[in-house]
Protein backbone atom coordinates (compact mmCIF):
# COMPACT_ATOMS: atom_id res chain seq x y z
CA UNK A 1 0.00 0.00 0.00
CA UNK A 2 1.82 3.60 -0.89
CA UNK A 3 1.56 6.21 1.44
CA UNK A 4 3.66 9.12 2.68
CA UNK A 5 4.62 10.14 6.24
CA UNK A 6 2.46 13.41 5.92
CA UNK A 7 -0.81 11.15 5.77
CA UNK A 8 0.37 9.06 8.22
CA UNK A 9 1.08 11.53 10.68
CA UNK A 10 -2.18 13.20 9.75
CA UNK A 11 -3.94 9.84 10.79
CA UNK A 12 -2.39 9.24 14.09
CA UNK A 13 -2.74 13.47 15.20
CA UNK A 14 -6.28 13.34 14.16
CA UNK A 15 -6.73 9.73 16.31
CA UNK A 16 -4.42 11.36 19.40
CA UNK A 17 -7.07 14.77 18.77
CA UNK A 18 -3.67 16.76 18.29
CA UNK A 19 -4.55 19.80 16.15
CA UNK A 20 -1.38 21.66 17.04
CA UNK A 21 1.10 22.64 14.06
CA UNK A 22 3.88 20.21 14.27
CA UNK A 23 7.96 20.03 13.91
CA UNK A 24 9.66 17.70 12.00
CA UNK A 25 13.43 16.60 11.07
CA UNK A 26 11.93 15.76 7.24
CA UNK A 27 11.82 18.51 5.16
CA UNK A 28 7.88 19.77 3.60
CA UNK A 29 9.31 17.62 0.41
CA UNK A 30 10.94 13.88 2.10
CA UNK A 31 7.18 14.74 3.88
CA UNK A 32 5.45 13.97 0.56
CA UNK A 33 7.87 11.43 -0.94
CA UNK A 34 5.41 8.13 -1.36
CA UNK A 35 6.60 4.79 -0.45
CA UNK A 36 4.87 1.01 0.00
CA UNK A 37 3.99 0.50 3.73
CA UNK A 38 3.14 -2.95 3.43
CA UNK A 39 4.94 -5.71 4.59
CA UNK A 40 8.76 -6.56 3.07
CA UNK A 41 11.65 -3.83 3.05
CA UNK A 42 11.43 -0.68 5.39
CA UNK A 43 11.19 2.33 3.06
CA UNK A 44 9.91 5.72 4.20
CA UNK A 45 12.50 8.01 5.78
CA UNK A 46 13.56 8.54 9.81
CA UNK A 47 11.94 11.20 11.46
CA UNK A 48 10.81 12.82 14.54
CA UNK A 49 8.11 15.16 14.96
CA UNK A 50 6.33 16.62 17.46
CA UNK A 51 3.55 19.06 19.00
CA UNK A 52 3.01 20.64 22.23
CA UNK A 53 1.37 17.93 23.17
CA UNK A 54 2.63 14.71 21.41
CA UNK A 55 6.05 13.08 20.01
CA UNK A 56 5.59 11.19 16.36
CA UNK A 57 8.19 8.77 15.10
CA UNK A 58 8.16 5.90 12.75
CA UNK A 59 7.31 2.11 13.70
CA UNK A 60 7.90 -0.87 11.73
CA UNK A 61 7.40 -5.16 11.96
CA UNK A 62 8.01 -7.16 9.49
CA UNK A 63 8.73 -4.20 6.96
CA UNK A 64 5.75 -3.00 7.44
CA UNK A 65 5.72 0.92 8.39
CA UNK A 66 3.37 3.28 10.30
CA UNK A 67 3.40 6.36 13.05
CA UNK A 68 3.40 5.78 16.92
CA UNK A 69 2.84 8.86 19.11
CA UNK A 70 3.42 9.08 22.98
CA UNK A 71 2.63 12.39 25.13
CA UNK A 72 5.34 15.01 25.29
CA UNK A 73 4.60 15.97 28.87
CA UNK A 74 3.63 13.21 31.74
CA UNK A 75 -0.14 12.16 31.84
CA UNK A 76 -1.81 9.46 34.01
CA UNK A 77 -2.44 7.20 30.88
CA UNK A 78 -0.60 3.88 29.67
CA UNK A 79 1.74 4.16 26.59
CA UNK A 80 0.31 0.51 24.71
CA UNK A 81 3.21 -1.58 22.77
CA UNK A 82 4.77 -0.09 19.98
CA UNK A 83 6.02 -2.08 17.00
CA UNK A 84 5.06 -5.54 16.93
CA UNK A 85 1.96 -7.39 15.77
Amino acid sequence: MNTTWRKELSVVMENNMDLCEYVCTLSEEEMDIVFDCGFGVEEGLAFTAWTDDYIYFPLCYDGSEWVGSVPRNPKVISTRHQGGG
